[in-house]
């Protein structure tokens, strides 16, 4: 059996979409769309005209997430279960157009595909756009799959941004509904899966010159804050071996991560984010916090570079004559992809004439929400250079068109598990 076709509108739709989608941004280099802003919220209105548009029953729910529904054919009767695809449409600041967009995009391309071919399925397809997985403004990732999965910390609701708005406020003024989100869960015995095409945000497939490849695990990870005190002096007046600089220590402690993960296997450490307090030009600094993303393949290595990290920052701190106080914020089990999603998908990719190229996630997805209560599957598509979160982003246009045949192949040939 071959990949069925997109219908060329279809295709030249799904392209230029991204092209209109990004338009729908904050000004600047890139795309930056933060959840329940007002171009957050454009582009959700935008979305959601093109689920309507593809013949979908849309929602908003009370987190925010778009849910466009292509029901079952009434031959399932109301026995009928759902499978779940999409991603989403928020953004990190001065990302790129296809991190998530893509995937809640491609869905709604196969809809349109499914709808010109007046195909129904013996299951409902819910297309969705959950509202916030990148947790930039509000530091707390996957917030909108944490809600349909039932697992949303309700604390994060009085956490402020940095302009002092707390998310509940937000949620409130964007018109979602921050007291009602435990209504947004879905029945775990009602669903068959999670699908979700993704860029790759890697270089492994365009090495190997493929357009997609089929995911076999998300990375374990966490993230941490950590605070280094010290003293603040006149930059001139204080002798270098009197100083308790707190920049300095953290430099080294930044170093020190780096040097953590690089030592162990398939390890990642990150900084992306540091203040220095007072932050004056002639003031030896006083106070600084930066954070720490860690990654690892398993729970053992995670672990273990963590434990080694705490020895590093610990002797750098002691040796410095500062403090460090380091504050987890946010942890991932990880997560391994269902074998038999996993299956269906390579046997898409094979039909549409590639060879199957299985490949491990090291950036966090809304599947390792969701695989808490259903069965996940990824499609990874081929990106240029490996860049992601990046306005460089870019996926080719005929990539685009594979990964919605791929999945369309996918949807076709899903069969939901026969029981009694």
């Amino acid at each position: 059996m071959t990949a069925p076709a997109l219908p060329a509108a279809v295709a030249e739709a799904l392209v230029a979409r991204h092209g209109e989608l990004a338009a729908i941004s904050e000004p600047g280099p890139g795309v930056t769309r933060l959840f329940a802003t007002p171009e957050h919220l454009k582009a959700l209105e935008r979305l959601r005209a093109w689920m309507d548009q593809a013949g979908m029953t849309t929602r908003v729910d009370a987190a925010g997430n778009l849910i466009g529904r292509w029901a079952a054919d009434p031959a399932a009767g109301e026995a009928a279960k759902v499978l779940l695809v999409g991603s989403h449409h928020d953004t990190v600041r001065q990302g790129g157009r296809y991190d998530g967009a893509m995937g809640v995009l491609v869905a709604i391309a196969c809809v349109e595909a499914l709808a010109a071919a007046g195909t129904r399925l013996p299951y409902h397809l819910d297309v969705v756009c959950f509202s916030d997985e990148e947790g930039t403004r509000y530091g707390t990732s996957m917030m909108g799959s944490r809600a349909l999965a039932g697992g949303f910390d309700e604390a994060v609701l009085d956490w402020p941004d940095a302009d002092g708005v707390t998310m509940r406020d937000a949620m409130t003024a964007a018109g979602f509904e921050p007291d009602a989100i435990a209504d947004c869960r879905y029945d775990p015995a009602r669903l068959l899966g999670y699908v979700e095409a993704h860029i790759e945000q890697g270089p492994v497939l365009e090495a190997e010159n493929l357009p997609v490849g089929v995911v076999t695990a998300i990375a374990v990870g966490s993230r941490h804050r950590l605070t280094v005190t010290g003293t603040a002096g006149h930059a001139g007046t204080v002798p270098m071996d009197r100083r308790r600089d707190a920049l300095a220590a953290a430099a080294e402690m930044i170093l020190a991560g780096e040097a953590v993960a690089a030592a162990g296997d398939g390890v990642v450490a990150t900084t992306g984010k540091l203040e220095v307090a007072p932050g004056a030009i002639n003031v030896i600094p006083g106070a600084v916090t930066f954070t720490v993303d860690l990654r690892a393949p398993d729970e053992t290595r995670h672990d273990d570079a963590h434990a080694a990290l705490v020895t590093a920052l610990d002797a750098i701190a002691s040796r410095r004559g500062v403090r460090v106080q380091m504050e987890r914020i946010y942890r991932s089990a990880g997560c391994v992809m269902d074998p038999g999603l996993r299956a269906a998908l390579a046997r898409a990719v094979a039909e549409a004439g590639y060879p199957v190229r299985e490949l491990f996630s090291g950036a966090g997805h809304d599947a390792l929400s969701l695989h808490q209560v259903a069965p996940v599957g990824m499609l990874f598509v081929r990106c240029k250079d490996g860049v992601s979160h990046n306005p460089a982003e870019e996926v080719a246009a005929g990539d685009l068109v594979t990964a919605g045949e791929v999945l369309l192949s996918f949807l076709a040939d899903f069969a939901p598990p026969t029981t009694g």
